[in-house]
């Protein structure tokens, strides 16, 4: 990168990381009148849109990486970022690249926004819609940011709605209960757009499926619809609404990606009823090549470094059964640090019980609890805990401590994940 262009990129992550005092406002006004103010890019595009609590982001990338291998055109939008902010927005699973973000960054910097300024994420929703249009792409699968209703993202017109799961998060923002977040995040659903859904309680069953018949939505659910079941410790079979899929494999680690999975599968069966041409064999390929970084992730072998995000306590169970299902003949260290929004405790208490000794570190962004918080609670748990504000250097220490068969785990939060991987990019 020249030191011009350089320079141009970072005052750009500047302006747009400024934003990010303004926090977290819920609403499709400010959106509308920048994306207007763009002629209304997202209408040039065939859109997926995925909302959840856990696995959207996976979901979303096997689909991306399915409609490629089928020859399409696709963007890709998700957050957050884990090390470089290209992540967020990918045309064809490659990011964007430095001299896009500075073109796009400087022209939604101009925009009509309203009577307040937009947030980091309306921000980047635009330039993500932007982009998209202006590389041609024919679909875009889109993740939501957080919720759905009130969402940034939810001004898309899609051919089909996923909501992956619901659990308890955000609850400031979405609702105290599992009927309200359900509410919220069911807030996708538009009017005859086929949803595909993968929640397990009957509470939250009932409300996506009363929102989805309100709006004449036809409704598909995992475990009633379609569902899968393993064969073996990699391959699993797919019972979907038309087919039945048998040795399938995911590229992404742990037993519930397989959930995910039989998402994306009945997504696909569903595009085919609208004759987007994507063949088993496209599929096939397309969730083996599925990669989705810091999601069970693992990053070095000596010493053995995994990164998860368990970014909430559904995510934080869905580790610890990992944990215990496949490393128990190790040694294992968690360097964990969590945002204030999410329930720390019960996170730590299921982490920890598969844990010999925790690090307790703290990311950059301000939502991020003081580590005298979580060491208070995690030395309740076990007995070596220490804190190492800095994630890199927490991640430094790690190593440095750590037994020939020791296992690292970093996790508790994607931002932690980040700032660690940054630190092992850099030692590498």
């Amino acid at each position: 990168m020249s030191m011009t262009l350089e320079n141009a990129y970072n005052e750009c992550l500047e302006v747009m990381y400024g934003l990010r005092r303004f926090g977290i406002k819920l609403g499709l006004e400010t959106i509308g009148q920048m994306l207007g103010g763009l002629g209304n890019p997202h209408g040039q595009f065939k859109s997926i849109h995925v909302a959840g609590s856990n696995g959207k982001g996976s979901v979303a990338s096997a689909l991306s990486r399915i409609l490629h291998e089928a020859g399409y055109q696709v963007g890709l939008y998700t957050s957050p970022h884990l090390v470089r902010f290209n992540e967020r927005i990918c045309v064809n699973n490659i990011p964007v690249s430095d001299e896009d973000v500075v073109e796009c960054c400087e022209i939604v910097k101009n925009l009509p926004h309203g009577d307040r300024s937009p947030t980091f994420f309306e921000y980047t929703t635009a330039m993500a819609f932007y982009e998209f249009a202006r590389h041609g792409v024919d679909w875009a699968v889109i993740e939501t940011g957080m919720g759905g209703r009130m969402d940034a993202t939810n001004v898309v017109s899609p051919a089909l709605s996923i909501i992956s799961n619901i659990s308890l998060e955000h609850q400031m923002y979405l609702g105290d209960t599992l009927e309200q977040i359900a509410g919220e995040k069911g807030g996708i659903i538009k009017g005859e757009v086929p949803v595909v859904a993968g929640a397990k309680q009957k509470n939250v069953i009932e409300v996506l499926r009363a929102i989805a018949g309100k709006k004449s939505a036809p409704f598909y659910l995992m475990g009633e619809d379609f569902q899968v079941r393993p064969d073996n410790d990699d391959t699993f079979t797919y019972f979907g609404l038309e087919n039945t899929w048998h040795n399938m494999v995911t590229g992404l680690a742990g037993a519930y990606q397989m959930d995910n999975a039989a998402l994306v599968l009945a997504a696909c069966e569903i595009l085919s009823r609208k004759d987007i041409r994507v063949s088993p064999d496209h599929i096939r390929n397309g969730l083996l090549q599925n990669q989705w970084p810091g999601r069970l992730e693992v990053v070095s072998r000596s010493p053995f470094i995994l990164l998860d995000g368990a970014h909430n306590l559904a995510a934080a169970r869905n580790l610890a059964e990992f944990l215990r299902d496949n490393m128990a003949d190790r040694k294992i260290t968690l360097v964990v640090g969590i945002l204030d929004d999410k329930p720390y405790a019960d996170m730590l208490r299921d982490m920890l019980q598969v844990c010999d000794r925790a690090i307790i570190t703290r990311p950059k962004i301000d939502r991020s609890l003081k580590p005298e918080i979580l060491s208070d609670v995690a030395g309740k748990i076990i007995r070596d805990v220490k804190i190492i504000p800095s994630v890199g250097e927490a991640v430094e220490y790690a190593i440095e401590t750590a037994a020939p068969d020791e296992l690292i785990c970093i996790a508790g939060s994607l931002y932690v994940v980040g700032e660690a991987k940054e630190e092992l990019e850099k030692r590498a």
